[in-house]
């Protein structure tokens, strides 16, 4: 057994006590990889790390480090023979992104600049980059494709996705010996089924479901459709809201593409979505289904910067990763309503 566990991949999960970053760590470990957790606990909390020890049934390796530190992430290299690292740490918020964009640049960019560095000094092949569909904009067309043209950043947060998208693409037409894949997500939603990992956002929630969740916990009074004449059929904006482990899960399907490719240089990008878009009213309505709770919500004007729809066209994924969702919106919002439980109980002891 011993030999045997020697040979398992390890693989450098950034942000991995994150949303996103948890929910893969358990999904690397199902496809038998063993992740090594790199967080500086900025957005996340430790308790996240009980909760993926009790899932995997063991502790994983953590450093509580920042990825910017250079001299503890090469310390991280030294330690870890890792065959590929998954890059989710970034700050994300777009409204905080818009009054600090010097601290979003540094962070979200200098940190994949250093791990692009410090990867062929310890000849680590594989990159997986978290990226995101605002890189679209409000396209002309839908679905968007990975053809589709990208459009300005209306944040300085979209802008780092873009921009690390091309540092990548850079490094790679130089020859650096990465093999590297993009993945441009669309709207994370859920949670493990188990309810012990899932979205912990701090003060109040910028996204739809996590502010919609408070509201049905009876944390906040109700909730606001952010305009409702739109050019929808039912007036409310348009998302691809995917399951968290779908998307975890697209990651494991991303890390095993590149261990395939021969090539010692690589770069390609996939849309991440469900292929679906649901409206703001479809996603209350799927969501009362499910639990029987009336949400009490009311119609506001629309936010400047949101965009009126967008969902992605997956054939790519589904040919070039294999990779396809397999969870509705309503396994979603079920599992989603099941950690808010959780956390509402737990907060209230």
């Amino acid at each position: 057994m011993d030999s045997q566990a020697t040979t398992i991949p390890k693989i450098i999960v950034t942000g991995g006590a994150g949303f996103i970053g948890s929910h893969t760590a358990v999904a690397l470990v199902e496809a038998g990889f063993e992740p090594i957790i790199v967080d500086n606990f900025s957005n996340s909390e430790q308790s996240v790390l009980n909760g993926l020890k009790t899932i995997v049934g063991r502790e994983l390796t953590t450093y509580q480090i920042d990825c910017n530190d250079r001299a503890a992430m090469t310390q991280v290299f030294e330690q870890q023979q890792v065959a590929g690292v998954i890059h989710f740490a970034a700050s994300k918020a777009v409204g905080e992104s818009v009054e600090k964009p010097l601290m979003y640049y540094r962070n979200n960019l200098d940190t994949l600049m250093l791990l692009l560095e410090l990867m062929p000094q310890y000849n680590v092949p594989s990159l997986v980059f978290s990226s995101s569909c605002t890189v679209y904009g409000q396209p002309e067309k839908l679905p968007v494709t990975e053809q589709t043209p990208r459009l300005p950043a209306m944040s300085p947060y979209g802008n780092t996705k873009a921009i690390g998208e091309d540092i990548i693409r850079d490094a790679v037409t130089a020859k650096m010996p990465v093999k590297a894949i993009a993945l441009r997500y669309f709207n994370p939603i859920g949670a493990h089924p188990s309810a012990l990992i899932g979205e912990l956002p701090r003060g109040v929630p910028a996204n739809l479901v996590p502010y919609l969740l408070q509201v049905a916990a009876g944390q906040r009074a109700s909730l606001t459709i952010h305009g409702n004449d739109y050019n929808t059929p039912d007036g409310t904006a348009i998302r691809d809201y995917i399951h968290v482990m779908d998307l975890a899960e697209a990651h494991v399907s991303a890390l095993q593409l590149l261990g395939r490719r021969t090539e010692s240089s690589v770069y390609d990008i996939f849309n991440i979505g469900t292929g679906r878009g649901a409206s703001v009213l479809e996603l209350i309505n799927t969501f009362e289904s499910v639990t029987g709770i009336n949400l009490p919500y009311t119609l506001g004007p629309r936010r400047a910067g949101d965009i009126e729809q967008i969902y992605a066209d997956v054939a790519k994924a589904a040919t070039g990763l294999g990779f396809t969702t397999k969870r509705t919106l309503a396994e979603a919002l079920t599992d989603a309503w099941r950690w808010q439980q959780k956390i509402s109980s737990t907060s209230k002891v």
